[in-house]
């Protein structure tokens, strides 16, 4: 039997001595007069015993019952009476109780045997594999690509004749079209730059950590009109400016355009 810790069982000794003191006090009796009176249920429903523990307890003494109906030359010598009191108190909790301490407790509050639910992905092997294929089929089709398509490569450029219009290349194409509508300084620099730095400032404006669409309104209204902008740019510029650089309709000029 494992022995019960001193503070442990002097904790339960002033427990119980307190509810005895409400119960006598509700009773209107002094305390520790009608200890005597009370019944094994009485007392075990003050110190809050669990029901099952007190049928082990009542199984265990019924069985002992016998050995303490043997004949009174058995019990021990008064000498020996202090040395078997100790050996009892050391082998029985408070009160007498025999059950173990962590019968009382309960598993949960020692252990969680729950695993809880973790929304994370370990780098290796799971994300870095499925990159490694992405970027090995993606060279796979541009070099199959490449064998039976050849590039829009045009001829070799002569000084002599400028190609009129003159169009940079369509990723190129949007600031190429704001030039004909502001200064070079704001066309070249200024609105770049704000696009810049509102992309830069968007993750500290925007500290939603939802991966979900319908949560995330100011990024995709943001990067949709950023989108937009520099799209419908390089469209009129692509599709739209004709000789000299000027609006045209394609359906009527022609399509002035090439890779």
């Amino acid at each position: 039997m494992v022995e019960v810790p001193e503070h442990l069982r002097r904790r339960a000794e002033e427990a119980r001595a307190k509810a005895a003191a409400k119960a006598a006090a509700a009773a209107g009796e002094t305390p520790g007069a009608g200890d005597s009176g009370k019944t094994e249920e009485q007392k075990a429903a003050a110190a809050k015993i669990p029901p099952h523990l007190l049928e082990r307890s009542r199984a265990a003494k019924a069985a002992a019952g016998g050995e303490e109906s043997a004949p009174a030359a058995a019990a021990p010598a008064p000498a020996e009476a202090p040395a078997a009191a100790a050996a009892s108190a050391a082998a029985t909790g408070p009160g007498g109780h025999t059950q173990r301490l962590l019968t009382v407790v309960k598993s949960g509050s020692i252990q969680d045997v729950k695993s809880l639910p973790q929304d994370k992905v370990h780098v290796w092997p799971h994300l870095l594999v499925v990159e490694f294929a992405a970027a090995l089929f993606i060279t796979a089709f541009s070099t199959v690509f490449s064998i039976f398509v050849n590039a829009p490569l045009l001829e070799l450029a002569n000084f002599n004749e400028t190609p009129n219009p003159s169009k940079a290349p369509w990723y190129f194409l949007g600031l190429q079209e704001l030039l004909t509508m502001f200064h070079p300084m704001v066309a070249g620099v200024t609105i770049p730059g704000i696009g810049i730095f509102l992309l830069i400032l968007a993750p500290y404006i925007d500290k939603n950590p939802s991966n979900k669409p319908e949560d995330r309104k100011f990024a995709i209204s943001l990067m949709t009109v950023h989108l937009m902008f520099w799209a419908v740019l390089v469209m009129i510029g692509s599709f739209f400016r004709g000789p000299g650089f000027n609006f045209v309709f394609p359906w009527e000029a022609g399509l002035f355009f090439e890779l």
